[in-house]
């Protein structure tokens, strides 16, 4: 059972955390929900089409113009506070690696911390377990928030992941995060090049055989766009491939930008594995 916010997901059940950026310069919408009204309307939309979880984010992922963690807090912590009044049972996420920016946005009513940088601030977990909220543990490859790695190696990139990974959600359980709101995600294309995103993805069901909820963030990502040779814009079918191999190898939340398409893969796959009953049946019936 994973628990987030009001909503309680059983072990089969696949979860959508739709992507809303509070920033200028985001790599795949460059700022179209930068503003309120925009950011607002995409979280309607994201909630009517499928998604449990929204995800907040103030500063672009990439190297871009530096982003204070006042300025990032001025970018979401208001925004999370409208989103809660609007959608008291939906699931905020906000993604951050700043201790500070999350005690702010717990305060504002966040339910998830989504530490995209690996634990690079050892106080964000230990926010986490005193606002009682969901912290995401990722592989981020050891590098610094906002940089791209440079020939970066691994002797064996899934082993890196586990004891990275792993370590951070023991971790924070002993702080005080509940066990049943900590999410561990294997970082696609952060601190890795796309041979090691691909083998993250073929080697996903190691992290599901930990016991830890595994979250996974493909969306339109570079490992997609490089394996097919395909630009941003281009990247939907590539992105919609991976999650189908991550949800039939036991990946349980979705952090996408696509959500009506993610959940028909979604709702496919589980059908096939049998956690789900088809939406109608006729053929043969009649």
């Amino acid at each position: 059972m994973l628990r987030l916010g009001r909503r309680e997901f059983g072990a089969h059940e696949p979860v959508i955390m739709a992507i809303v950026n509070r920033t200028p310069d985001s790599f795949y919408d460059q700022g179209s929900t930068f503003d309120d009204e925009p950011a607002l309307a995409r979280v309607e939309q994201a909630v009517s089409e499928g998604a449990a979880i929204i995800d907040i984010g103030g500063v672009k992922a990439g190297p871009g113009e530096e982003v204070s963690a006042l300025e990032e807090a001025r970018r979401t912590v208001g925004f999370v506070a409208e989103v809660r009044r609007r959608h008291p049972d939906v699931v905020i996420s906000v993604d951050t690696w700043r201790h500070d920016v999350g005690e702010a946005v717990c305060e504002a009513g966040a339910d998830l911390l989504n530490d995209a940088w690996g634990g690079v601030d050892p106080k964000l977990a230990e926010v986490a377990a005193r606002f009682d909220v969901g912290l995401v543990c990722t592989h981020a490859g050891h590098a610094e928030p906002r940089t791209r790695p440079h020939r970066i190696e691994y002797d064996d990139v899934m082993a890196d992941i586990l004891d990275v990974t792993v370590g951070l959600a023991t971790r924070a359980e002993k702080l005080g995060v509940r066990r049943d709101a900590i999410l561990i995600d294997p970082g696609h294309d952060f601190g890795k090049n796309t041979r090691h995103s691909l083998e993250a993805t073929r080697r996903l069901g190691e992290m599901v055989e930990t016991g830890w909820p595994v979250l996974v963030s493909l969306s339109n990502k570079d490992f997609v766009g490089e394996t097919l040779d395909k630009p941003v814009k281009e990247r939907v079918i590539g992105t919609l491939a991976t999650t189908a191999v991550s949800a039939w190898l036991g990946a349980q939340v979705y952090r996408v930008h696509e959500v009506a398409e993610t959940k028909q893969v979604l709702d496919m796959v589980a059908a096939i594995a049998g956690h789900r009953a088809p939406t109608v049946a006729r053929r043969g019936l009649m």
